[in-house]
């Protein structure tokens, strides 16, 4: 079972507003350092953070070492601690050069921490910025430290932040055989929760392996509802630098499962898409190149790509698949443009399979319409917020 702390302390304010005449500021779960340190007193505490992990200006980790709190180790997801690692590549273990802490790697030889690195821990805190998408890696980490902690009697802290794309549930569910990193539990593309209620999920569902369970608190933000925009004030991966990537990023991730550049190699991925074999369907174009610190050696480094320039276009509320049936059909040659990885990202061969055939995105949503109605209904008792 989860515990749900409810005192508030505003210790900063955040950027964010609500529409309408709601203009609270809301206090995110790392904020409220006055029951984050009485659950930390007196514990050896490892910590699950990166760039995001901010209060106000400062660092969650710094904060937590002035306020006396003995912080053991620093556990590293995707991108790293700093938020400075290109997707996919893997890293080593290392030492913070700030605070001289061991940071231990979670992507590199192993996903999931080990008995010998929780053994001298009584609790891991876990407070990183996630963008509400199933694809998105930050959730498959927080997934393997909850069993981790759950198989050695472990504790797991949640410090809440908002979802960026909170409002809505849209996308399959994930089929068992397409299990991966970027897809661990049974969820749509976009889940609509946050980190916290997406935690109490897994508990209060045993999805972690063996159905172990672990101690898990939670830390809810106030002033927060689900269907408030939100603009992210640190980007959350080194591929996603601004709002408008982080909007188009559940429609067009799915191009990485094709033969479609999503921009990777240029100051602007996830908001460009192309092809060198669309010459002549588009005239915008763009040259993907390395960028250290966001991508080396992309997908058609130093060709011209044909495409379009998301920049431009508002993005489609929910899951947009028109630009992928789009490019899909004007693509010159078809048995090309998927690959083995867009099965994966989808969680389902049937998307697949259904834009082969000629279905329209309509078409396609309405079938996922009895799957996404019974997860609402599931979810429903672990929401925190409106």
């Amino acid at each position: 079972m989860s515990r749900i702390f409810g005192l508030v302390v505003i210790l900063s304010v955040t950027s964010f507003f609500a529409h309408g005449q709601d203009t609270k500021k809301i206090v995110l779960g790392a904020e409220q350092m006055d029951i984050i340190t009485e659950t930390l007193k007196d514990k050896a505490v490892g910590v699950m953070v990166n760039q995001s992990s901010l209060i106000g200006d400062k660092h969650l980790v710094d904060v937590l070492i002035s306020q006396g709190i003995n912080i053991k180790k620093i556990f590293a997801p995707e991108h790293g601690i700093r938020g400075k690692v290109e997707a996919g590549e893997e890293f080593n273990d290392d030492v913070d050069s700030k605070t001289d802490l061991p940071v231990i790697s979670l992507y590199g030889k192993a996903k999931k921490p080990t008995k010998e690195q929780i053994a001298d821990l009584d609790i891991v805190v876990f407070d990183i910025q996630d963008v509400g998408v199933r694809y998105f890696t930050y959730i498959s980490s927080l997934y393997y430290l909850m069993e981790a902690c759950g198989e050695n009697n472990k504790s797991v802290l949640v410090l809440d932040r908002p979802n960026p794309h909170g409002g809505y549930v849209d996308g399959p569910m994930l089929e068992p055989q397409f299990e991966s990193f970027v897809g661990l539990i049974a969820i749509p593309i976009v889940h609509g929760m946050t980190v916290a209620e997406l935690a109490q999920m897994i508990n209060g569902e045993r999805w972690l392996k063996n159905q172990v369970t672990c101690k898990l608190d939670v830390v809810p933000m106030k002033n927060y509802k689900r269907t408030m925009s939100y603009t992210l004030p640190v980007r959350p991966s080194p591929n996603l630098p601004t709002q408008n990537a982080i909007l188009w990023y559940p429609s067009i991730c799915l191009f990485e499962g094709t033969a479609i550049s999503v921009g990777r190699g240029t100051k602007t991925p996830f908001e460009v898409i192309g092809s060198p074999e669309l010459k002549g369907q588009f005239s915008f174009k763009f040259t993907p190149v390395s960028i250290p610190g966001m991508s080396l050696h992309p997908p058609y480094e130093n060709r011209e790509c044909y495409g379009l320039d998301l920049r431009t276009i508002n993005p489609e509320p929910g899951l947009s698949l028109k630009y992928l049936i789009e490019f899909y059909n004007k693509y010159p040659n078809k048995n090309d443009f998927f690959i083995s990885y867009f099965n994966t990202l989808a969680g389902t061969a049937k998307l697949k399979e259904q834009i082969i055939g000629g279905m329209t995105e309509d078409e396609i949503k309405l079938t996922w319409q009895r799957d996404l109605n019974a997860f609402k209904a599931r979810r429903a008792k672990y929401l925190l917020y409106e």
